[in-house]
């Protein structure tokens, strides 16, 4: 178990803390723990968690199980399921972060290192613009980081799929394999980027007294982000089913060139046999039968039928090239690798203004008509 612990006093940059002494005092303290699966036990946690109060089921859930992204309110704290992308060489991995939201402190679980949080953890101790706010806002910092390196793994899909058209095209063997590959990474990512995305709806709805209007803003604008990101995702799924038609009609394609290769052969063999049999008969009377050398001009005839035969296919354009393949075995595993970018928006959290939800239409009550 690795717990760590920031804390920042209102205009300076984050300093390391203790989370057990950490007090209401700074703007915001953040608590960071990272569990292993062996190690998911509240007992173990006792001496920094006694002194939040936290909702005990909330808390197992957090601990203990696997869920999808979600948002409950507990009054006097939030709890905030998000998912981002791990740190896998081998393959595209996400894994889980809970966030508790009390009024001074924010707290993260995870059993697994996080990118976005340690690129968050190491730019919040330099740069006190980003340290503004209270632990809402952090919060919302956050959401905005994970979902952020999310989206750029949309580019390495688009990318991905571009690759996919030649051997699509090919009718590659290899071509199948791929696909399954990128369509299960996809997967997912689809699997986190949907629930998210309404639970980011609901953030920026959100009428608790712990998110104040900056965060709302910032929930709002993560919100767009993860909708372009489910927008995207159902672009590169929709691209991938016009590959795999593509690839189909290629294979068709080239089941068709095999029939058209035995059809040539079939052809060309066709003539001959049917010399063969003609002078295979056992007649006395057939012509050049006994005269010498005529083996001589039926073989030479047999060859001229053949070459005729060949020249008229070459003429239609059925004999050709032979087909050259292209191999390509990989998913989405440079996915794992996008670097974490802080943008800059995660700095201006006070100059644009709040976009409200527009409010339920009202009926007007019409005014009585008077006549004169």
């Amino acid at each position: 178990m690795q717990v760590r612990c920031l804390s920042a006093e209102p205009g300076a940059a984050a300093v390391p803390a203790d989370p057990i002494a950490s007090a209401a005092g700074p703007a915001w303290v953040w608590i960071d723990v990272e569990l292993s699966p062996d190690e998911a036990s509240a007992e173990d946690l006792e001496p920094i968690l006694g002194q939040f109060g936290l909702d005990p089921l909330a808390l197992h859930d957090a601990l203990a199980e696997m869920d999808y992204p979600k948002t409950d309110d507990f009054v006097d704290h939030l709890l905030v399921i998000i998912h981002g992308l791990g740190s896998g060489a081998n393959s595209l991995r996400t894994h889980e972060i809970d966030c508790f939201c009390t009024a001074s402190h924010l707290l993260t679980f995870r059993n697994e290192p996080s990118p976005s949080i340690d690129a968050l953890w190491i730019q919040l101790q330099q740069s006190s613009a980003l340290a503004t706010g209270g632990p809402d806002e952090l919060l919302g910092r956050l959401t905005d980081v994970v979902t952020r390196r999310v989206l750029s793994v949309v580019d390495l899909f688009e990318n991905r799929v571009d690759e996919l058209v030649g051997p699509a095209l090919a009718a590659d063997p290899t071509f199948l394999g791929d696909l399954t590959a990128v369509r299960k990474d996809m997967a997912k990512v689809r699997r986190i980027v949907h629930p998210q995305r309404e639970v980011l709806d609901e953030l920026r709805r959100s009428s608790s007294n712990l998110l104040s209007e900056g965060s709302r803003r910032r929930f709002s604008d993560v919100f767009d982000v993860v909708d372009r990101t489910a927008r995207g995702l159902e672009g590169v799924r929709t691209a991938l089913s016009e590959t795999l038609d593509a690839y189909r009609g290629a294979e068709a394609g080239k089941a068709t060139d095999v029939t058209r290769v035995l059809t040539i052969y079939a052809a060309i063999m066709l003539p001959l046999t049917l010399v063969v049999g003609f002078f295979g008969m056992n007649q006395k009377d057939l012509p050049t039968i006994g005269a010498e050398g005529s083996w001589q001009w039926i073989v030479a005839a047999m060859l001229a039928i053949s070459a005729l035969s060949i020249a008229a296919f070459v003429a239609l354009g059925w004999v050709g090239a032979p087909f050259r393949r292209r191999a390509i075995g990989r998913g989405v595993v440079d996915a794992t690798k996008v670097p974490v970018r802080l943008a800059e928006s995660l700095y201006k959290t006070a100059s644009v203004p709040l976009r409200h939800l527009p409010a339920a239409p009202t009926l007007r009550r019409a005014r009585p008509v008077i006549d004169d």
